[in-house]
């Protein structure tokens, strides 16, 4: 395993994603604190990402609304607007690329890049012409802050250190003393179970942790992640695992006066036609179709509900839908008709890729699946052609504040389709 003797690479993070994509479109909201909700018209929400002004009055990211607004009574609620963070995304990408090529996009608002010798000699300059270049191209109230290591995990840890619009840059030769004072939850890999499994083993601070073996660090993490991370915390270049796709999945906190049974199921139904869309889009069939329900009685603490249903290496929408109606006649069976479905969610599981899907004969000839998979393909060609959900297997109705399938997504960027 190589150990870099400079630094090698640059983590990026925006600062206040959602909420300063939001200021810089609507010049209103331009150093006011703001607060990004998921729906308008109720107090009974979230505030699900806030703005950097908002954040030094001490609102916080998934925090109520009826305790940010004690918090910050000014505080300017804005519903969400997916589509216009997807654009953003692409064009600060787009800036940034003619800086310096982006590595790995890690999520909408955060990226990294492999620097090359010019970038190493003068990565104060890299930075300013990023910001420059973000400035020009977009706007100046979408900032970022930039952290520059030996390896990608150093760099993310950096990158944390001088928010908002700050640069902070780590030579080999300075480690490990930045990291020495930082708190476990700073590190990225180290949740509040993991700190007290440390804590239980103990490690009480970075040093540590730093003088933990990485066998060790293996066996109290349980898997190669430990270990893994402990090279990656001492400077050594690690790469990143190539992840595999498990899942084909959306949810949806659905607003007070359609936590009903009948409405759940119409929103579950847009949700599950959306996942399958992408699923067919990047060539999977799906073996289990999933649902869960976060509920609500009255006086009661929320509680999850879940279930699952088999299906025959499909992909189409009359499978899955079929599937998911057979899900909801047992919801209806099993729950308290006075319940209240506060979110609603269906995971299309179990994956195949088309080229390795392999069937019992007589299914894979039956006519009648191979009718349903022909219109489904000849919908989604239609609705590819015109750029909308023209036509669908059902009524095509959205609730209240949209976005489904194409709401704030902090790991998957979402596309244009997804928004159909």
């Amino acid at each position: 395993m190589r150990k870099p003797d400079t630094i090698e690479r640059l983590y990026l993070d925006f600062d206040g994603f959602f909420a300063s994509v939001k200021q810089q479109a609507r010049p209103a909201l331009r150093g006011k604190p703001v607060g990004i909700v998921p729906f308008d018209g109720t107090v009974h929400t979230v505030v699900i990402a806030c703005s950097k002004e908002a954040k030094a009055r001490g609102v916080k990211n998934v925090m109520r609304f009826r305790d940010a607004k004690k918090i910050c009574p000014e505080l300017i609620l804005q519903c969400q607007s997916p589509d216009l963070y997807r654009r953003a995304h692409n064009a600060l990408l787009a800036e940034i690329n003619s800086v310096l090529p982006v590595e790995a996009v890690k999520s909408i608002d955060k990226l990294c890049c492999v620097l090359d010798k010019g970038n190493i000699a003068d990565p104060e300059g890299v930075a300013s012409k990023i910001k420059s270049r973000i400035t020009e191209g977009v706007g100046p109230f979408i900032t970022c802050s930039i952290g520059f290591a030996a390896n990608r995990h150093l760099a993310k840890i950096a990158c944390k250190m001088d928010k908002p619009n700050g640069v902070t840059i780590w030579h080999p030769h300075m480690m490990p003393g930045p990291l020495l004072d930082l708190p476990f939850d700073d590190i990225p890999g180290i949740g509040g179970n993991m700190e007290k499994r440390l804590f239980k083993a103990g490690i009480y601070n970075m040093k540590d942790l730093l003088a933990t073996q990485p066998k060790q660090m293996r066996k109290l993490w349980g898997n190669v992640t430990g270990e893994r991370l402990c090279y990656a915390l001492h400077g050594y270049e690690v790469q990143a695992q190539k992840s595999e796709r498990g899942m084909f999945g959306h949810g949806r906190v659905l607003p007070p006066d359609l936590r009903n049974f009948k409405d759940a199921r119409d929103c579950s139904r847009l949700l599950l036609v959306k996942a399958a869309r992408r699923m067919r889009r990047e060539g999977y069939y799906a073996s289990t179709l999933y649902m869960w329900l976060s509920l609500r009685l009255s006086g009661m603490k929320e509680a999850g509900w879940s279930t699952k249903h088999k299906l025959h290496m499909a992909n189409d929408d009359q499978a899955v839908l079929k599937a998911l109606d057979v899900l909801w006649a047992e919801a209806r069976a099993k729950l308290r008709r006075d319940v209240k479905i506060v979110r609603v969610g269906v995971t299309l599981g179990d994956l195949t890729t088309s080229d390795t899907r392999q069937l019992d004969m007589l299914i894979n000839d039956d006519p009648e699946r191979t009718k349903w998979e022909n219109i489904t393909t000849a919908m989604d060609g239609l609705n590819s052609r015109y750029g909308k959900s023209l036509v669908t297997m059902g009524p095509w109705k959205l609730p209240p504040g949209g976005n489904l399938g194409g709401k704030i997504s902090f790991t998957r960027i979402p596309r244009a389709e997804d928004f159909w």
